[in-house]
């Protein structure tokens, strides 16, 4: 009969109450780094997509036969600017600054969770088996 008693006890689930109190820099500059490349490669592919979807429609070629029906023709050279190389390379150029400040901040902030852990105790978390 002892043996029924303890098995009901077990079967019960366990609480843990845990404090996150300290996050490791490295780890999170790290991983932010690599997630953050991740999302500069989607956000190029996107672009891409995106331009040329817009192309499809004729968007480009639409415009440009609108200014030089309205005679600003010679804004039209601005239309250089929407090309898909140079589209590419500004989105590259976006993706890259991301990278680097996505990293620094990701860092910062896990250098300023270990501050105010230090002097607050940190998250507390409660985990629970089932």
């Amino acid at each position: 009969m002892s043996d029924h008693v303890s098995s009901a006890r077990s079967d019960a689930p366990r609480r843990v109450d845990l404090a996150i109190a300290r996050i490791d820099a490295w780890t999170v500059m790290k991983v932010a780094f690599l997630l953050s490349v991740a999302l500069g490669i989607a956000m190029v592919v996107a672009t891409i997509v995106l331009w040329l979807m817009v192309d499809a429609m004729h968007v480009f070629s639409q415009l440009e036969e609108f200014l030089q029906t309205v005679g600003a023709g010679r804004y039209a050279a601005f239309l250089d600017y929407a090309r898909l190389p140079r589209v590419i390379s500004y989105a590259t150029i976006v993706a890259v600054i991301n990278v680097v400040l996505l990293t620094a901040l990701s860092t910062l902030g896990a250098m300023l969770y270990n501050v105010v852990a230090s002097l607050v105790g940190g998250v507390k978390v409660s985990l629970m088996d089932e």
